[in-house]
């Protein structure tokens, strides 16, 4: 089969590779689209030691497919059924999953490949995190499943109430997707990025006002002067992982606020914070990674009652073999996200 293989940051190179095969517990599918993500563009740049422990990795985990094959002693799946999976799932056995932070799990089992013409699901990704693609829901959009969870998990640790003040650092694909869903929860959001042409995405998704962070421009005064009393939003979720960005969410807040830092940050970068600030507002911060089965069930029925429209996010086809291109697209901020179809 043809499959995209990581070298290095860089160095991707489409290859032609054995079909996998199912071993135990596991399932093989017949990838029907796959997606670009913000992951995905960080891991083509600049590597990726938790995603990719040895190289060279098979790349891609956003996808929807047909069951091909399944393993020794699975149950409830049989080939021909049309799946879409999320790409990891916790141990439930690790310290961290027992005190109920299953996304700091110590024993995750990934799944990476997608950017291919087949994947092997994992024996624990099977049991907990595939799920049936409902009659009538295209596999690309099926396959936001696993950005669409991690969005929500970070909505479910962030306390927004209905009519809170909201910032949004971010119109990439999880920018967005925290637009959508802190809308749902009756906040007003404001959604700040470099491009236009995704703050416009943000306002057809809910945000009731966009902030153009172009050079010269003050964003901070911009975002304080929409709230009340330009006092700062109640919350703020970054969402792009850039440490100037982080310190810029501190400066948005209201005094009491939160500040939920959800973008991904290069390895050994910092911040710095301003003591008195982070007292005497009494600010609360935090970092939120990755997702958890019950974020992955959530997601999933958003999807299916179409409560979440897949359509915005998707900016574009692709062939597998110009999946380095739409990377490079992704990254230079031309579109959302894209499907690569083999």
């Amino acid at each position: 089969m043809r499959a995209a293989m990581f070298y290095e940051p860089g160095d991707v190179r489409m290859e032609d590779v054995a079909v996998p095969e199912a071993g135990p517990g596991e399932v093989l599918v017949n990838i029907g689209a796959a997606l670009t993500c913000g992951t995905d563009v960080k891991t083509y740049r600049r590597g990726h030691p938790t995603l990719f422990p040895e190289l060279p990795s098979p790349f891609g985990h956003e996808f929807g497919g047909t069951i091909e094959a399944v393993g020794e002693g699975v149950e409830g799946w049989r080939p021909g059924t049309r799946v879409v999976a999320a790409n990891s799932a916790p141990c439930n056995r690790c310290f961290y999953c027992k005190v109920g932070d299953q996304s700091m799990c110590e024993n995750l089992s990934f799944l990476n490949g997608a950017f291919a013409e087949y994947i092997v699901v994992p024996s624990r990704i099977v049991e907990q995190n595939l799920y049936e693609i409902p009659e009538g829901m295209e596999f690309s959009r099926a396959a936001l499943l696993e950005p669409l969870a991690c969005a929500i998990h970070g909505v479910v640790r962030t306390p927004i109430s209905m009519g809170d003040t909201v910032a949004i650092i971010g119109a990439g694909q999880i920018g967005l997707m925290f637009v959508r869903l802190a809308t749902e929860r009756g906040a007003r959001v404001i959604c700040l990025d470099k491009s236009a042409s995704r703050l416009e995405v943000a306002r057809q998704l809910g945000a009731e006002e966009t902030v153009e962070a172009a050079e010269g421009v003050d964003t901070i005064g911009a975002v304080r002067g929409w709230t009340p009393e330009v006092r700062g939003t109640d919350v703020v979720i970054e969402a792009v992982g850039l440490p100037p960005l982080w310190e810029q969410a501190l400066q948005i807040v209201r005094k009491g606020g939160d500040v939920t830092l959800f973008g991904g940050a290069p390895s050994g970068t910092s911040i710095e914070v301003d003591t008195m600030l982070l007292h005497y507002s009494q600010l609360t911060i935090r970092g939120i990674f990755h997702h958890t089965p019950y974020t992955v069930q959530v997601a999933f029925d958003l999807l299916k009652s179409g409560r979440i429209d897949p359509e915005p996010f998707i900016s574009g086809v692709r062939p597998l073999e110009d999946v380095v291109e739409a990377l490079e697209s992704h990254g230079r901020q031309e579109g959302i996200k894209y499907e690569i179809r083999p």
